[in-house]
């Protein structure tokens, strides 16, 4: 017997389709609206201080770069997406795969698209929504 099932594993291409859109969308952002896309090395960064003990930074980019920062946030940025991903057709059920509806795909990607604003930005220094930056919406 497996704990997991087809459905979850169906998750998988739904969530790297889901951040490939997200990176797509701020590329988009970045060459129309000269918006700068998350730096995810930082993620790296943040994540390769978290063995040390080292959660919260005063400012993470101002903190020692660490070895595969960038390879490490790349890849968590995509296995984040997937988990999102997992974690709503957990929810929603095998129904929802079979039948999709549109509306609680968009709210559950707009929540997930917020979490960075509520969790990553401020452990990275940066404040609630980068508020604490001279440009948040440049974050």
């Amino acid at each position: 017997m497996s704990i997991v099932s087809p459905s979850l594993i169906s998750a998988i291409p739904i969530g790297i389709g889901a951040t490939l859109t997200f990176d797509l969308w701020a590329q988009f952002l970045r060459y129309a609206f000269k918006v700068t896309p998350s730096n995810l090395c930082l993620v790296g960064r943040w994540l390769r201080y978290m063995p040390a003990g080292i959660f919260r930074h005063s400012n993470i980019a101002a903190a020692s770069p660490k070895r595969a920062e960038c390879a490490v946030g790349w890849i968590a940025h995509y296995m984040i997406g997937i988990t999102f991903a997992i974690a709503f057709v957990a929810f929603m059920g095998n129904d929802w795969l079979q039948r999709p509806t549109l509306i609680p795909a968009i709210v559950y990607g707009v929540v997930t698209v917020l979490a960075p604003f509520a969790i990553m930005q401020p452990s990275f220094g940066f404040g609630f929504a980068a508020a604490k930056l001279p440009n948040p919406a440049q974050v």
